[in-house]
């Protein structure tokens, strides 16, 4: 860390005690930015939305048998995908958030041939908002497709100067409280008035979102199926604005107390990202790895390690984490060469790599992979 980080940091942490908390995090924001300016796309913030862009992608509407290999669209075209994407909001004791909504074409109150339909709930980045996260993961063209809704929580600048959600905080990391009651809000609303497949409910998000997914799936374990997170941090990594600055550039000081029933987990992160460290990405496995392995020792268990290389663009490594009956628990995609951006994202969308695999189509084949198990009786 630099003369000027330390200099930030130290302020950040000052006009924190302060309880100027915006203030703190968004002069981490700034100096964020400025870590990253000098960089090439897409480590840095597109400036605008891009408009919707749509992948050229089908997913099966079941889960697959077998992995498809992974791969960079060959084409893009512009167009309006047919189902609605709609404005709304929702408010409790903790405040108000819009979000939007995308609710793919034909009656989604009466499901498909196997029962009522999934729900994702995506959680954008800082700077971003929902309609800007919507088009650069391209995620409302594969619900159409794939016929699963998507709502996308927005935070409010009164809350956040950046439009971060304040994952770093104690008040905002606990069940029905803060944010996490508000995102958690939303998606009882969404569930409620569309009958949505309760056990196939789940939660995603990028950087300060896939931080915000990591603490819905450890707050609410019984509303979501499963957990994807992009770019993000464990559950409890920070818990003041110094705290999190550290972990974002460095990872977590101290592995924090895995939650009580973690959920499945697929975890997506560039190696060269200078933003949130690749370190944060071991935390979020190890979180699960320790909850469900014998003796609490995540050594024990057996994993599978393959990669790839997209045609023109970026290596990988996958990485399946398994418990003793061989299920998968966990998977860790580590994209060689790509630094803080959305996996396969659209070409010049907000924080995105088009050149790395396809995280969207890849969380959604994970999800349809890990329906919620009932509880045992």
């Amino acid at each position: 860390m630099d003369a000027r980080q330390m200099s930030a940091m130290a302020e950040a942490t000052r006009l924190t005690r302060q309880g100027r908390l915006l203030e703190a995090t968004a002069l981490i924001q700034q100096t964020l930015t400025s870590l990253t300016v000098t960089r090439p796309a897409p480590d840095a913030p597109g400036a605008e939305d891009s408009g919707w862009i749509p992948r050229r992608r089908t997913l099966p509407r079941r889960p697959a048998s077998s992995l498809r290999q992974p791969h960079r669209p060959a084409s893009w075209a512009v167009k309006q995908t047919a189902g609605r994407f709609g404005a709304f909001s929702y408010s409790n004791a903790a405040g108000s958030r819009t979000y939007r909504l995308y609710v793919p074409s034909g009656d989604p109150a009466s499901g498909d041939p196997g029962g009522p339909l999934p729900l994702v709930v995506m959680l954008h980045g800082g700077t971003q908002d929902a309609a800007t996260f919507a088009a650069a993961t391209g995620m409302n063209d594969l619900a159409e497709r794939a016929k699963f809704l998507v709502a996308y929580p927005e935070q409010a600048r009164s809350a956040n100067a950046g439009r971060y959600w304040n994952w770093f905080v104690p008040g905002h990391q606990r069940r029905d409280a803060g944010e996490p009651s508000l995102i958690a809000g939303i998606t009882g609303q969404v569930t409620d008035h569309y009958g949505i497949d309760a056990a196939r409910v789940y939660v995603a998000g990028f950087s300060a979102g896939g931080a915000m997914a990591a603490v819905m799936a450890a707050a609410y374990p019984d509303l979501y199926a499963a957990v994807g997170v992009h770019s993000g941090l464990a559950y409890a990594a920070a818990n003041d604005v110094a705290s999190a600055f550290a972990a974002m550039r460095h990872g977590p000081s101290h592995l924090a107390r895995s939650p009580a029933r973690p959920l499945p987990l697929i975890v997506f992160h560039g190696d060269r990202d200078a933003t949130v460290a690749p370190a944060n990405a071991a935390s979020l496995i190890h979180h699960v790895l320790v909850a469900a392995s014998p003796d609490r020792r995540p050594e024990t268990l057996p994993t599978a390690v393959t990669g790839g290389k997209v045609p023109g663009g970026h290596a990988y490594s996958r990485t399946r984490y398994q418990d003793p009956g061989g299920a998968t628990l966990a998977e860790l995609w580590t994209i060689h060469e790509s630094g803080h951006a959305w996996s396969g994202g659209i070409p010049h969308g907000s924080y995105t790599d088009p050149d790395g695999p396809d995280a969207s189509a890849e969380f959604i084949r994970f999800f349809h992979e890990h329906p919620a198990i009932p509880p045992a009786h």
